[in-house]
This record gives C-alpha cells, structure tokens and sequence, in this order.
C-alpha cells in the first residue's frame, strides 16, 4: 500500500483522506486532525486541516497510519476505481460471456482490491492495453501466466523463469531472466533453479514485459492461479484477469457457515477439478505445468461447465476437526486465563483473534487430534445447544475475581458427521472428473480443427 500510495496522484490522496474523515477512520495516531496535531507537532509545522492545502508526503503519512484490513480495502477499492477500464468490467452487462463472468468474479472478490493494488504509476511499471488496437467481441484471447522468483539479498523478490500459453495450451512465452539483485536464495526446492541455471540468462523485467506486451491487447484475458503474484514482479497492470484462487472456492454440506480456510491451492484445485496432481511433494515446480494447469481449470468451466466450489479434503476436515472455537470473550479477559477454561488436562495451544470489538474478541484452541478435541468438549460443564449455523455450542461460566462473572460460548468447527460426507463427495467428484478430462481433450481436437466456427458458436450461445 504504502509504494501505491507514493505513486499516486496527489488529487487522489486528497480524495483518499477527505473519505477517511467522512467515515472517521483512524490510524495509529487517531483521525485525520488527531493525527495532524501529532504529525505538526513533531515538524513543528503550522496545523492546516484541509488536505488539499496540505502536502502530498503529510496525506501519504496519515494514510499509511490506516491497517485495518477493511480500512485498506476501502482505500484500494477507491484507488482502482480511478482505472475507467476496471469499473467496466466489474459491471454485468446483459450479454456477458462467460469468460467476462469469471473477470467480474475475480474483479468483485472481497480480497481482490488489496491484492490487484499495484504502484502502476511507477517509472518501472507497465499499464497493459493502452495504445493498442481493441479486439472485436468475438475475438477474445485468453493468456496464462506463471513466474518463478527467488529471494534477494535487499529481501524483494526477482523474477527469474516466465512461461505463458495459450487457450488451445500452446507455449507461447518460456524464458529465463536475470536477477537484478543479489540472490540470497535460489528457492531451488520450489522453483528448481540453482545459480548454475541462471548464468546464461540475458533477459531483464523490461525485456519480458516487451515480449508480453505482443500478445496483450485491452480484451485480453490474463489467467493464473494467485496471478497478483506473478504481476507483481513482472511488473505489469492488467485490467482484465481471471484468478483460479479468487473465482474457485471450497464448499461442503451448505447448511452450516464456510469454513475459515485459506484458498484453494493450484495442486487441490487440479485435484478436485481434473484429476491430477501438477505439484507433488518433493519435486520443485515447473511454471509451464502451473500456467497450463491455470488454463485447464479455466476451461473446464467454459467448455464443460463445472462448478467453481471444490470439496474439503478429509485432511482439511480432520485439521477443523482438531479445533474448537471460544467467542463472546469478554476483552478484560486476557486470552492467557483461558488456557483452563477448555480443559485442564488435554495439551492445547489458545490462538486469540486479531480481530475485536469494543466488548469482545474470539479465540482458537487447537488441540493435536480430533479425538482429543472432542474428548474436551465432552469434558466441559456446560450446557449443550447450538450456534445460529446448527454447530455444537456449550456456555461456560468464567471463575476470574477481579473482572466478575462472565460467559464465553465455545463451540464446535465441524460436526462428527462431516467428514464422511465430504469423502463421499470427494469419491463421487473423482468418477466425472475422469469424464471431463476426456470430454475436454475431444473439445480442444474440434476447436483446433475449426476455430473460426467454434469462437463464433461460443458467441452466439452466450449472446442468448
């Protein structure tokens, strides 16, 4: 945020801090004036409380004060809705394709505005799409991308592998890049590269953004799994994306709230959805397999339309399964005096939330197996209900003198019965995912064949 926000216009910054007044965002220094009769004092500045008559490096100050996550995502929604280019293609339009519906997913996604918030205004970086000639409708590419970086010596990363390919899985772009920086680590277990792999690489960022820039025109669609990453360290800012990790999702019975798990990794996903394993433990990556594995998730929904929810794999249930969840902690119960509350004689580690209210705040126990997990929750005096989503749930009394008497609610993360679901569903999963890949192997052969009557068919069905 803060080399964004460096970059930015200083009409912007001025947009950006008269909406932290109106809505009374306040950083570590307090609000907008609060934080000014800090900031002045320190400078020994005259307070001027208008920020148009202020300078850019005070607006950029304050706003670098904000770290709440919905204050930052407020803030990048704002900055990207500068971008005309973006707002369009957040917006339905009545004869949207599918390919723009998985754009809009990506583009309306609660995490996409901090993580497509790039400093584009910067010399170093390139804005895609400008200047070039805009494709007809009926002509719209699709582009997937992976990169490989290793960690420098100044603690950035640096791009040093870069494939793309095509909708038909043709690569277009595989080539090596030379580090800028200093290498400190090579990553070689993930990335497969060594020092030895490197030295004959001549190209630089500006290099591979040239050649990629060949391919992009304002209606290209830039596919790719975590693709912010990838953009990042080449440098690029493209309107019009598809994130794997943005637009699949997990799921499981539906009656009960999601759970709280990270995205979807490129390996389940490919899993899940074509059968395969492309990153197996132990063997280091290859961005080629990742950028065509990106792909074929992509068209699996196009040509084949499967789901964008994935099941839970029972690992991931087990994991839940190892947890239980305290909430309505009072915040003048420190979160170390609830170490007895679950259980005294089970092992268990207390994770408190980062997240609270004015009167309370919630916590994780986690415990080292299911088995013992619910063996304390079956050991706590309490009575047995349940949550507003149909999970377990116990009331307990907290014995703490100094602060009174208080309650806290602890509850289940998942049912006992919720992993033989899943394994069901993730065994019925595996049988279609078999017939998928073949029906989408048959496809590609016919669009190869015909590609102008394909792309025309397409259009037409997804006009209606």
């Amino acid at each position: 945020m803060e080399d964004v926000l460096a970059t930015a216009e200083g009409e912007v910054l001025v947009k950006l801090v008269k909406l932290a007044q109106k809505l009374g965002l306040k950083g570590k220094h307090g609000s907008w004036k609060e934080f000014l009769d800090f900031y002045d004092k320190q400078l020994g500045s005259s307070s001027l409380s208008d920020p148009s008559k202020r300078r850019k490096d005070d607006l950029v100050a304050f706003l670098t004060t904000l770290k709440k996550k919905e204050d930052l995502q407020l803030l990048a929604r704002v900055l990207k809705l500068d971008n005309d280019v973006f707002e369009k293609c957040r917006k339905k339009s009545p004869d949207e394709t599918t390919e723009q519906r998985l754009v809009r997913m990506t583009l309306t996604h609660d995490e996409y505005p901090l993580d497509y918030l790039f400093p584009s205004n910067a010399e170093d970086w390139v804005i895609t799409g400008l200047g070039k000639k805009k494709m007809e409708p009926t002509k719209i590419e699709m582009i997937a991308i992976d990169c490989e970086m290793v960690l420098c010596e100044d603690g950035s990363e640096a791009l040093v592998r870069v494939a793309a390919v095509d909708r038909d899985l043709k690569v277009i772009l595989d080539e090596f890049v030379k580090p800028n920086q200093p290498v400190v680590d090579y990553r070689t277990f993930i990335t497969g590269l060594t020092a030895q792999d490197l030295e004959k690489a001549t190209l630089s960022v500006v290099d591979i953004q040239e050649k990629l820039l060949m391919f992009l025109s304002e209606d290209t669609i830039l596919v790719g799994q975590s693709l912010n990453h990838d953009l990042k360290v080449l440098k690029m800012d493209h309107a019009r994306v598809i994130d794997t990790s943005l637009v699949f999702k997990y799921n499981y019975d539906g009656t009960r709230r999601p759970l709280r798990l990270k995205r979807p990794s490129l390996n389940h996903l490919c899993k899940c959805i074509l059968g395969y394993e492309v990153q197996k433990e132990g063997v280091p990556h290859n961005c080629v397999h990742d950028a065509e594995a990106a792909m074929k998730l992509v068209l699996a929904i196009l040509e084949n339309g499967v789901e964008t929810s994935v099941p839970l794999s029972k690992e991931m249930l087990e994991a839940e399964k190892s947890k239980l969840y305290l909430h309505k902690i009072p915040c003048n119960v420190p979160y170390e005096e609830l170490n007895g509350v679950v259980s005294r004689d089970i092992p268990h580690e207390v994770k408190p939330s980062k997240k609270q209210d004015r009167h309370y705040y919630s916590a994780i126990v986690v415990f080292r197996s299911p088995e013992e997990a619910n063996q304390a929750f079956e050991n706590i005096a309490g009575d047995l209900g349940k949550d507003s989503t149909g999970l377990s749930q116990k009331q307990v009394f907290l014995e703490l003198s100094s602060s009174g008497p208080r309650y806290v609610l602890i509850r289940k993360m998942v049912e006992d019965d919720l992993v033989g679901e899943v394994s069901a569903e993730e065994k019925n999963a595996s049988s279609k995912k078999r017939k998928r890949e073949k029906d989408s192997k048959e496809t590609r052969e016919r669009r190869r064949c015909k590609p102008l009557r394909r792309k025309k068919q397409r259009s037409y069905v997804n006009r209606r």
